[in-house]
């Protein structure tokens, strides 16, 4: 185009000012600043629209589930022998190390018995004075010529009681044969053949006869008085000879306590010498120095480091749930390899501990036995036990960071066409990280790992 033609185009104004396009020039700017406009526009929804949330997501899907109680554990020693000191005495060097076999009946260590001989001394004086003092009973006893003397009283008494029988038996005949005499001469007085002073005189020697007989009944008397006061004496005798004896029996049994300390003591005077009960190493050396050590003072620990137990310290909650034969997987004990262990025991009794927060726990220890006994750990060892409670090969499972609470019941999101749906959810067992489904998701839903207070129903969502 020439300038004359772009200058015929154009058309100018009168007054000298900016030309102006022509019509169809103006159009085209119009449409392309409405294009544009609608562009804008268009970016502005498009950037305050709102976006879909990134999550984490994952499958429900089918697989091995184990559920476990997991807790810290020690092993010891099965069969453990803490050898005391039997006796008080003067304990010699312990030639014994830390890791040292030892044989059953083997000589572990020494005692000094001499503090004994001065107890067997002093019990053997207590006797000897608890026997004079059962010889000292026999001097407060009646001599045996006062016990005799007391018989012999007793026959003179019976003896005169005889004769003063055998005289009143005399003195009845007489004062009967004076009655007839009597009776007699009171017949011939009334027939006149005899004067009355005889009858008189019959009369009297009657009245004799009946006073001698009075007199002989009386001695009898006096006589059965004396048999009485001296049986009398001979029992308060009798009764004095026994009265001591239960200061005997109270010496005796004080001398058969004295015999049975003396044959204890005696006994453990010749247990100089301490042996192990049993084959096996040593596992702790409790007083190896030479010194002066009471009876009962832990001396020496043995035991066979091959005869491993592990226990395992929970809360009686979970003790509940663990059951004899469970399975026991151990780990961070050292090695790269898991160890195993199955469930011997549950112990019957708990006990209280204090948790690392303050906080009383009722806690219970279960005892477990390796599947492999030559396993590499020594007695005291910490592991780190999970015990299986729980265990299926084949469950669908949902992972427990996609649960939540609602209501009484469990729930989770899952991510359908792009949008957050939620759904009920019955589980069954569950460990720490998975759970089995029961109802409420199939195998393949994508659920919502961790959902924040942003995921809600219907929530346009996307996977990161």
């Amino acid at each position: 185009m020439t300038s004359t033609e772009s200058t015929s185009d154009q058309r100018t104004l009168g007054n000298g000012a900016t030309p102006v396009p022509p019509p169809k020039r103006r159009w085209r700017r119009r449409w392309l600043y409405g294009i544009g406009g609608l562009g804008l526009a268009g970016l502005i929804a498009y950037a305050v629209r709102p976006q879909p949330i990134a999550v984490d997501l994952a499958p429900v899907e089918r697989g091995a589930l184990q559920v476990t109680v997991g807790a810290e554990g020690q092993t010891r020693v099965r069969d453990r022998y803490v050898v005391a000191s039997p006796i008080d005495g003067e304990l010699q060097r312990i030639d014994l190390n830390a890791g040292d076999t030892v044989t059953a009946g083997a000589t572990i260590a020494r005692l000094d018995p001499l503090p004994l001989t001065s107890q067997v001394e002093a019990t053997q004086a207590r006797r000897r004075a608890v026997q004079a003092q059962i010889a000292g009973v026999d001097t407060q006893r009646p001599k045996p010529e006062a016990l005799a003397q007391a018989e012999t009283r007793i026959r003179a008494a019976q003896a005169q009681v005889t004769q003063a029988q055998a005289q009143v038996t005399e003195a009845e005949a007489t004062l009967v044969q004076a009655q007839r005499d009597r009776d007699r001469m009171a017949s011939l007085q009334a027939q006149g053949a005899v004067p009355r002073q005889d009858l008189e005189t019959m009369e009297l020697a009657v009245t004799q006869r009946q006073q001698a007989l009075e007199t002989a009944r009386q001695q009898v008397s006096v006589a059965q008085a004396d048999v009485q006061a001296a049986q009398a004496n001979l029992a308060v005798l009798t009764a004095e000879q026994q009265d001591p004896d239960y200061l005997v029996d109270v010496y005796q049994a004080e001398l058969a306590a004295l015999d049975a300390e003396l044959a204890s003591l005696t006994d453990d005077a010749r247990r100089t010498t301490i042996t192990a009960p049993a084959a096996g190493r040593v596992l702790e050396v409790l007083e190896p120095s030479a010194r002066f050590v009471a009876a009962g003072t832990p001396l020496i620990t043995l035991g066979d480091p091959n005869g491993l137990e592990l226990v395992i310290d929970i809360l009686s909650t979970d003790a509940v749930r663990v059951s004899p034969g469970d399975a026991v997987q151990i780990d961070r004990w050292g090695g790269e390899k898991n160890l195993q262990a199955i469930v011997r025991q549950v112990e019957p009794s708990a006990f209280t501990e204090v948790s690392a927060l303050g906080v009383d726990e009722q806690r219970v220890n279960v005892i477990a036995d390796f599947t492999d006994p030559a396993v590499p750990l020594g007695d005291g060892f910490r592991v780190d036990a999970q015990i299986v409670v729980w265990e299926e090969e084949n469950v669908l499972t949902v992972p427990i960071s996609a649960l939540f609470r609602c209501d009484t019941d469990w729930c989770a999101f899952v991510a359908e066409d792009g949008r957050a749906q939620r759904r009920e959810v019955a589980i069954g067992p569950r460990s720490d990280f998975a759970a089995v489904v029961e109802s409420g998701l199939a195998e393949g839903d994508q659920v919502i790992l961790y959902p924040g207070d942003q995921i809600e129903a219907d929530v346009r969502v996307r996977g990161r």
